[in-house]
């Protein structure tokens, strides 16, 4: 049996200064909350015709997307990210739904304010999910598995939606709990339990760890989360970059990362660095298709949308350079999304050298604050 709460000790080793807070800060207590199937549970709760059936929220059309998908449709092995025709195909009873961004932003708007009847240290990750800062909050509760409680209770008598939690130490512990005891429930990491949980974890279900780097780390033995914990700082900087640093800390159950309120997303994005380097028109045309729809992807996962579409492109001798059109509204599709991109990509040609790098960003977000008088322009 889990305690109802813990103690924090002190971290001894040596933290870089990047990831380093304060020595004297109090021990801290993360909740990350996540909303079960969000957008698949909203649709079943408004239309009770739905209710105990499979349903994709999404496009069922050729390119469509999964954007989430209800318990129901799980079983089946669909889920978020997965293109709509292999979602049929698994599950031919699903039901899809299109989505309705609006009534999606309205419910987080009533779970963000419950969040903040209880701190002010709120970080949205997306519509649905935040991490919490419960060290001090506002209802002088000493237990953070009692606070994520409340809250969970909360959102289901306001919302009648349930959400899952994950209580520790540290950001990535709590992310990684909230998955547990889905869905419906609650996990806590204590400071003891930290490092053998991670150890014990395969380094493809780290968050943060995507499926491609994943792959890379397979290749050099690294497995689990104890393989990561014996890689040097300096093997894991050289083959990861910056990433390096993070992944050996966490494999440490270290994560001296804060809680960030009113953090907004400038811009999404996503690139891809080749491991041949490309010298076509289509051929890159080509390579810019799992790029934009990773881009669009999280468009449809979280309802963001922008107007200004950028393509990175890096060169074999690693100049880098960028080219962004605005448009006059907010891009609401791939298609479109993909127009501009290969439009962009057009411009640049013909080129005197290979191309090693290609990435996609949208920002002008409609999560800005600005209100920016949309016009048509191109940078070159």
């Amino acid at each position: 049996m889990l305690s109802e709460d813990f103690n924090i000790s002190e971290d001894t080793g040596k933290v870089p200064a990047e990831t380093r807070s304060s020595s004297d800060e109090p021990q801290r207590r993360i909740v990350h909350v996540d909303l079960d199937a969000f957008y698949a549970s909203v649709e079943q709760r408004d239309n009770p015709e739905l209710r105990g059936k499979p349903v994709a929220v999404g496009g069922s059309r050729e390119r469509g997307v999964v954007a989430a998908a209800s318990y129901e449709a799980r079983r089946f092995d669909v889920h978020s990210a997965m293109p709509s025709v292999t979602a049929r195909r698994k599950c031919p009873e699903l039901i899809f739904v299109k989505p309705r961004f609006d009534v999606y932003r309205e419910v987080s708007r009533q779970i963000r304010e419950i969040f903040y009847e209880y701190t002010p240290l709120v970080e949205p990750l997306s519509l649905d999910e935040a991490y919490l800062d419960v060290t001090e909050n506002r209802k002088d509760i000493p237990y953070a598995t009692q606070v994520a409680r409340e809250i969970r209770a909360r959102i289901w008598e306001e919302t009648q939606l349930t959400a899952s939690a994950g209580i520790s130490f540290n950001k990535f512990l709590a992310k990684m709990a909230s998955d547990q005891n889905k869905p419906n429930g609650q996990f806590v990491i204590t400071p003891e339990m930290g490092p053998a949980f991670v150890e014990s974890l395969a380094v493809g279900k780290f968050h943060g760890i995507g499926p491609a780097t994943a792959r890379k780390m397979n290749e050099f033995g690294i497995v689990t989360g104890l393989d990561l914990k014996a890689q040097s700082l300096d093997f894991l900087q050289e083959r990861f970059g910056k990433a390096g640093t993070h992944y050996y800390w966490i494999a440490r159950a270290v994560d001296h990362r804060l809680v960030q309120p009113d953090r907004i997303r400038k811009s999404i994005g996503a690139e891809n660095t080749f491991e041949k380097d490309l010298v076509v028109f289509e051929e890159m045309k080509a390579a810019l298709q799992p790029i934009v729809d990773k881009v669009w992807r999280h468009c449809e996962q979280t309802g963001v949308r922008g107007r200004t579409v950028t393509l990175k492109v890096k060169f074999s001798d690693f100049q880098q350079i960028t080219r962004s059109r605005t448009l006059p509204g907010y891009v609401e599709s791939r298609l479109r999304l993909d127009q501009a991109s290969v439009d962009l990509l057009l411009l640049l040609f013909p080129l005197n050298k290979s191309v090693r790098l290609l990435g996609v960003s949208l920002s002008g977000l409609n999560t800005d604050d600005e209100s920016e008088s949309p016009q048509l322009s191109l940078e070159l």
